[in-house]
């Protein structure tokens, strides 16, 4: 479990430096052309190669075992963000976080799949809702960390040489640590989900081929409702991601450095969302997740909404309140759907499939994060883009209610929807 936290906060600390340094590439004279939307379309790009690779890497995972889909992943995102740091035009640097988001969508799946073998499903919850910390107080802590260096007058490059280094000794310690199974380690193996899609068959680790693991998936309405709502949260949490530096930069006049430290309170206070909706969903148990998800999504809408009124958008602290409060209210539901629920319907046998087409779903909503946010910020300020983003949660809510009512039902049970194995 250390292994694979640690493992994944290296992925964002290689994801958030775009973030972090979008200020100071869009003002590098050197790199002409560059603007608010040529960044947001390198984001984008990297966003539809991660949603290409996740199903890819996915399936990946679970033909050939979690542990060296993650390692691969890791050593993968070192190359790339080195890459990225030596780019001297706009097509370099988009080519080289392609290379990145598409290598890195590796990670989470694998991961999926190694908790799925290593843990309870009774647990799930809790041990998803602790290894989300990876990419939130991860991600908070390396904004801090990558906001020093601009402090210190170092330039956007150093940015990226610093994470990529970080991450090699990261990859190190994690390829010396992690194990695929329990018995590896003479250890007892963990029941399955009784919720998976693959019924008595996804007990079974190792799947028969390609179709057998992505047919039932597929054949199942709550799976596809999960995607639905995973196409509209991630749109929304990876905009928040790309877009706070600039966001609080423009809106309220901070320094680069000042603004990537605050953007540290989305995560963070996502981290605080995902423990608290882990553990409370745990104890309603396996299948009973989204009644908790639900309000917290609507009332998440309405402050993204009431963010952009001039009282708030007139007051740094009120902007900052309302970006730790979205955190609070958004990221716990949102971290639910490619971990406990992917978990569940998955099994051992798919989960690292549930989980990358769910995220695929995700990502590809997430293609608007870049483009249009920043274009909409460009056209109309930052207030039209904030009342974009509350309109796509308040109708996440709506599917999220849609799924806690479909929860209280027998569908929800869906052990039975492919009939066991003789």
């Amino acid at each position: 479990m250390a292994a694979l936290l640690v493992g994944y906060a290296g992925y964002y600390l290689c994801r958030s430096n775009l973030s972090v340094a979008a200020p100071l590439i869009a003002a590098d004279a050197g790199l002409a052309g560059i603007t608010n939307a040529s960044i947001g379309a390198i984001a984008s790009a990297g966003v539809l190669a991660y949603a290409i690779g996740k199903p890819i890497t996915g399936v990946a995972g679970d033909m050939f075992g979690g542990r060296p889909m993650f390692l691969l992943g890791m050593w993968g995102t070192v190359v790339a963000t080195i890459a990225f740091g030596l780019g001297a035009w706009g097509w370099a640097l988009t080519a080289a976080w392609v290379v990145n988001r598409f290598i890195q969508s590796a990670g989470w799946g694998a991961l999926t799949k190694l908790v799925a073998q290593w843990f309870a499903p009774q647990r799930h919850g809790r041990i998803i809702a602790v290894l989300s910390l990876s990419y939130l107080f991860g991600d908070a802590a390396a904004r801090v960390a990558l906001g020093a260096l601009l402090d210190a007058g170092r330039g956007w490059r150093a940015v990226f040489f610093a994470a990529a280094g970080i991450m090699a000794v990261m990859a190190v310690a994690v390829g010396v640590i992690l194990r695929e199974r329990p018995r590896d380690r003479g250890l007892p193996e963990p029941e399955s989900s009784p919720l998976t899609v693959y019924g008595s068959d996804g007990r079974d680790a190792e799947p028969a081929g390609i179709a057998s693991l992505i047919r039932p998936l597929l054949s199942s309405t709550i799976f596809w409702l999960v995607c639905l709502l995973s196409c509209a949260l991630t749109l929304v949490r990876e905009a928040f991601n790309i877009w706070i530096p600039t966001y609080l930069t423009v809106a309220y006049g901070m320094a680069p450095g000042e603004a990537a430290r605050w953007s540290a309170l989305f995560p963070l206070m996502g981290g605080v969302s995902v423990l608290a909706v882990g553990v409370v969903t745990d104890r309603l148990g396996p299948g009973r997740r989204m009644v908790v998800a639900a309000p917290l999504l609507l009332l998440a809408g309405l402050l993204a909404w009431s963010a952009a009124s001039d009282l708030v958008m007139s007051d740094e602290r009120l902007g900052l309140v309302a970006v730790g409060g979205i955190a609070l209210l958004l990221i716990g539901p949102y971290s639910l759907l490619a971990g406990a629920i992917a978990l569940e319907l998955g099994g051992k046998r798919g989960a690292a499939t549930a989980a990358g087409l769910i995220d695929t779903a995700g990502y590809t909503g997430a293609l608007l994060s870049g483009i249009a946010v920043g274009a909409v910020a460009d056209a109309w300020g930052w207030g039209a883009s904030l009342r974009l983003l509350g309109a796509v949660t308040v109708a996440a809510s709506v599917v999220a209610a849609m799924l806690a009512w479909a929860e209280r039902r027998p569908i929800m049970t869906v052990a039975h929807a492919v009939p066991p194995s003789p």
